[in-house]
């Protein structure tokens, strides 16, 4: 079994809306929270921030733990496993922005980025850790 351990931020703007990357790696894709995997020996605060900024442009400071999420993918539903099942431990900040410029990653795995406001999450094709974060944050009930 591989380990997967990613960290995550939710950021909200004073307008209420949360900043979503729309993450593609064929055939899955959907929003996602701005985030992604660990590197070897690196701080998940410090990866959370590393990522927010590889995938939106912005710089952030983190906030308050708002939880971690476990749990395993089968092999057979994993984009690239030759087979083997994932567990995957999901870390999430809250966080705001402190800096820089909306843009859309390069060369990643996320394709598009934007500001939503709660209606239009509520619309959107997203990944089970939207929810999951905006639960934890008091955003949704």
């Amino acid at each position: 079994m591989d380990l997967r351990v990613a960290a995550y931020a939710l950021i909200t703007d004073e307008q209420g809306r949360l900043l979503l990357p729309h993450w593609s790696e064929a055939p899955h894709s959907g929003w996602t929270m701005p985030g992604g995997g660990i590197d070897p020996g690196e701080d998940p605060a410090d990866a959370a921030v590393r990522e927010v900024f590889e995938e939106t442009g912005y710089d952030v400071k983190l906030g308050a733990l708002l939880g971690v999420d476990s749990f395993v993918i089968p092999g057979a539903e994993r984009v690239h496993s030759e087979g083997r099942p994932m567990h995957a431990l999901r870390i999430v900040y809250r966080a705001h922005v402190t800096g820089g410029e909306l843009r859309v990653e390069e060369d990643g795995t996320t394709d598009d980025v934007a500001w939503h406001t709660p209606e239009e999450v509520d619309a959107l094709d997203r990944v089970s850790l939207v929810d999951l974060s905006r639960r934890w944050a008091g955003l949704i009930p």
